[in-house]
């Protein structure tokens, strides 16, 4: 099984910055969604990922974020298994909030 890579607040930011060209999947639910969200994001639930792999590029790194990363974890270990490059988000949109942007809600 193959460890999950994992990405923090600030690596993320400068991957921002830098326009690198990486896919954000914002794997929180809805309702979440609506209470905060990064520019940019790819919104996909947890539940719809095995339904939506194909709308994913394999060629591209994936950064999983959810609330706290551990939903986002969880989405990672699936995708690394499935042959995507995906990476994931410490401590999630939480963080980023407390880290990075203090105007991103938190819940």
């Amino acid at each position: 099984m193959n460890a999950v890579k994992q990405i923090s607040v600030f690596e993320l930011k400068d991957k921002m910055d830098s326009e690198d060209s990486f896919i954000l999947l914002d794997v929180r639910e809805s309702n979440e969604v609506n209470i905060c969200a990064l520019n940019g994001a790819i919104h996909m639930p947890m539940i719809t990922i095995p339904n939506s792999l194909s709308e994913l590029d394999r060629d591209k790194e994936i950064v999983v974020m959810c609330h706290t990363g551990m939903r986002s974890f969880q989405v990672c270990q699936y995708l690394v298994e499935d042959g995507y490059n995906a990476v994931n988000l410490q401590g999630g949109i939480d963080q980023w909030s407390r880290e990075i942007d203090p105007t991103i809600a938190r819940y």
